[in-house]
Formats: C-alpha cells, structure tokens, sequence
C-alpha cells in the first residue's frame, strides 16, 4: 500500500508528458500537411509575419515572391501558414468581400469642423495677438503675465 502512494506521482508525471508529447506530434503532423497543400501560386505567412505567393516548390525549399519582381528562398519548415486566396488578397491587398460597395456613398469630411452641431453658436477662441490696450489693462500693477515679485 505504501510503495504504491510512493509510485502514484511517478506515474502521474509518466502520463502528463506521454500526454503533452502525442498534442506536439498531432500539431507537427498538421503543419506538415498544411505544408503540402502549398501550390504555385499560393497566399502564405512566413513564421516571421511576412506575407507571400509561392512561385515554385523543392524538396525542403519554396521560392516565394515577396513584392512584384522580388524572390526568396526560404525552408519549408519557415512557413508558418497557407492562406486561402480571399484571406490573402483581403490583408495584403486590402481587398474585401463586398468591393466596397457600401462604402462608396460616403464622404469623408477633411477636418473636424462637421463633428460639431453648430459652428456659428458656439463661441470660437480668440487665438489672434492681444491689441495695445487689452495689453495696457493686464499691465496695471506694472507686472505682466510670468512675472513674479521676488528679485
């Protein structure tokens, strides 16, 4: 009875990373399928977030074209996802579903000034330079704006 207290951790242990090890070849097999799938002219992501079309496929190496005119060797294992062609041209192109159809109606103000309710009601502020006799009335105790009595 004791000795099977004193094995329990043991086995508990044994089971969580049989556990945790069968998860990682599951997500590896995936990934290698995922990898497969690529065509020639397929949308993907690069595990460092760079998005490009596939020109061709070798053995461990892909030939991906990251801008017009501009190709790159990467490894296989460096593609981190195969993008439908929708996903891909709606990130990279900013292409959307609807062609932006409802959006073509509407008109984008180039300043703020039609956020407000009323311009004329609302008192604007005075940002011109003070005239002499507004400066005159500040300047009664002979002292003006910043400056302190001490010396």
């Amino acid at each position: 009875m004791n000795n099977i207290g004193m094995l329990l951790p043991f086995i508990v242990l044994i089971g969580a990373m049989f556990l945790m090890t069968r998860s990682a070849k599951k997500k590896q097999a995936q990934a290698a399928e995922m990898r497969n799938q690529m065509q020639p002219g397929t949308g993907v992501r690069t595990i460092g977030g760079m998005y490009a079309t596939v020109k061709e496929i070798q053995d461990e190496a892909v030939l991906l074209e990251v801008a017009p005119g501009v190709h790159a060797v990467y490894a296989k294992n460096a593609i981190g996802a195969v993008l439908d062609d929708a996903e891909y041209n709606r990130i990279v192109h900013g292409d959307t579903e609807d062609d932006g159809a409802a959006d073509s109606d509407a008109v984008v103000p180039d300043d703020a000034s039609s956020l407000t309710d009323s311009a004329d009601e609302a008192p604007k502020a005075d940002l011109t330079k003070k005239s002499d006799a507004a400066e005159a009335e500040v300047e009664k105790d002979g002292k003006t704006d910043g400056e302190t009595e001490a010396k």
